[in-house]
């Protein structure tokens, strides 16, 4: 029997979005970059934002928070006592809190062992304040809550590519476009529209590392994401909450360089590609039927837009929260004191090439004393002889569902999923504060010298079972 319906998927809640800007000051300490010859920013290229969104389900009474931030990210520490604070600011259940960044490599870093370097003075004050911003846009959020409908959309765009590439002459991996390993070009938009058909904001979940401005780029920026954001809210004329997807392998095909007009160009690109998404789906509150013949030149078969059958309603209206806590294996990785031996090391290679003029190889050493502090983040979670803590929220918000996980993991797991669940929007998310941070890699990744696993906590395996776990759930769920 031929299909006589196309139904854009659809879900209902109350919802409410609120935005308030973060931008840091100009001079913060910026360096990102272990190439990178500065430490402060020199100024600001566009503003960085906090926006957020508030889910209250009809069905219950516990609000969800998601903050998105256009930050790269925060150290464990760090992060907690922002989630804590937002939490006591706004009155939220901190189990019902989600704070996840753009991961944007050009916002500034906000460690606070650099505390001691140029521009780090200003990373506490900025840091104290931060929640208090969100809260702004949390109580922008809470007035605007109201009964709202998403449509579920999905376009292309070619601007994230694989970047694990092999260098013959070299013999090594290097995190630079590969054209020969497949990358996801998904783009995943949700039309969020009011009782009265209305757009209200827009939603757009894509994976790619916001790496188009690197160790040349002096000023704090949002990256891709900002030109992005740009022309969504250009075109549409309501406000754009952007997510990251599964980039661990992934990075813009024009990247790492300092010249600004580059990201706002891979901006323009994907948000006109989002553009095209969002214009493709059907009016609220609708479905594609079949009509039937009508006879002209041609007989030609017509479809409409018709009001929803009372069999998907029910499915429309649910909203299902799920945690799944998962146990990965710990990596075998390097103790405090060999990091602090090997950073010692480091700095006085640094000192004497610098002392003998020898300024190619003092700047690499310095590359490497900056690779060394990172790896001190990378160990920060380990537990002895223990296995590492991996949490994973799930909404299912009618017929698509929303995944956070932490950590970079690579794109596989989106493309995996979408496989295996076909008919269900995914809206994956990186990078959030539940759970173990790091790299994941396909099991058979690991060992073959790729950067990815230098900065990985849990070994190989891993990525796989939070594959199965999601999977599991999304199938308890029946979404096919």
């Amino acid at each position: 029997m031929s299909q006589r319906t196309m139904p854009t998927p659809l879900g209902r809640c109350r919802m409410g979005l609120g935005r308030s800007e973060i931008t840091p000051p100009a001079n913060i300490y910026h360096r990102c970059w272990g190439a990178a010859s500065h430490d402060a920013a020199t100024g600001i290229h566009a503003p960085l934002f906090a926006t957020v969104l508030i889910i209250s389900p009809e069905n219950s009474q516990a609000e969800h928070l998601l903050v998105t931030l256009d930050l790269g990210w925060l150290r464990e520490g760090e992060l907690d006592k922002l989630g804590a604070r937002v939490a006591e600011e706004t009155g939220f259940d901190p189990g019902r809190l989600i704070i996840t960044f753009s991961h944007t490599h050009a916002a500034g870093n906000y460690d606070l062992d650099r505390i001691g370097d140029e521009g780090g003075n200003l990373i506490p004050v900025y840091l104290k304040k931060l929640p208090s911003l969100i809260a702004e846009a949390v109580e922008q959020a809470r007035t605007a809550i109201e009964p709202v409908e998403i449509a579920y959309g999905s376009g292309h765009c070619d601007l994230a590519r694989n970047r694990d590439y092999w260098d013959h002459e070299t013999k090594q991996f290097v995190c630079g476009s590969n054209p020969e390993r497949e990358s996801d070009d998904t783009v995943v938009v949700g039309r969020v529209s009011d009782k009265d058909g209305r757009a209200v904001a827009h939603i757009v979940n894509y994976a790619c590392h916001p790496t188009t401005l690197a160790w040349d780029n002096t000023l704090v920026s949002p990256d891709y994401i900002g030109g992005m954001r740009d022309v969504v809210e250009h075109g549409t004329g309501v406000p754009c909450l952007f997510l990251l997807g599964a980039c661990g392998d992934l990075g813009p095909k024009d990247g790492y360089v300092g010249d600004t007009a580059v990201a706002e160009r891979n901006g323009r690109q994907l948000g006109y590609a989002a553009l095209s998404a969002i214009e493709s789906l059907t009016p609220p509150g609708t479905e594609m039927t079949y009509s039937g013949p009508v006879v002209s030149g041609a007989t030609i078969g017509v479809w409409s837009h018709e009001p929803l059958p009372a069999s998907r309603i029910e499915r429309v209206d649910e909203f299902v929260f799920q945690k799944l806590s998962l146990e990965l294996p710990f990596l075998d990785l390097p103790t405090r004191e060999q990091l602090s031996v090997q950073l010692d090391d480091w700095q006085k290679h640094e000192a004497a090439a610098r002392s003998d003029g020898h300024n190619d190889e003092a700047a690499d050493c310095r590359a490497m004393v900056e690779r060394t502090r990172r790896a001190f983040r990378r160990i920060e979670a380990v537990i002895p002889d223990g296995m590492a803590p991996y949490d994973i929220l799930m909404w299912s918000l009618g017929e698509g569902v929303a995944i956070f996980v932490s950590g970079e993991p690579y794109n596989v797991l989106q493309r995996e999923l979408r496989a295996r669940h076909p008919n269900t929007p995914l809206f994956v998310t990186v990078l959030c504060n539940h759970g173990t941070g790091g790299y994941l890699l396909p099991k058979d990744d690991y060992g073959t010298g790729l950067y990815q696993e230098s900065a990985a906590v849990v070994g190989p395996g891993a990525l796989e079972s939070i594959i199965d776990a999601i999977s599991k759930q999304l199938t308890e769920w029946k979404m096919t």
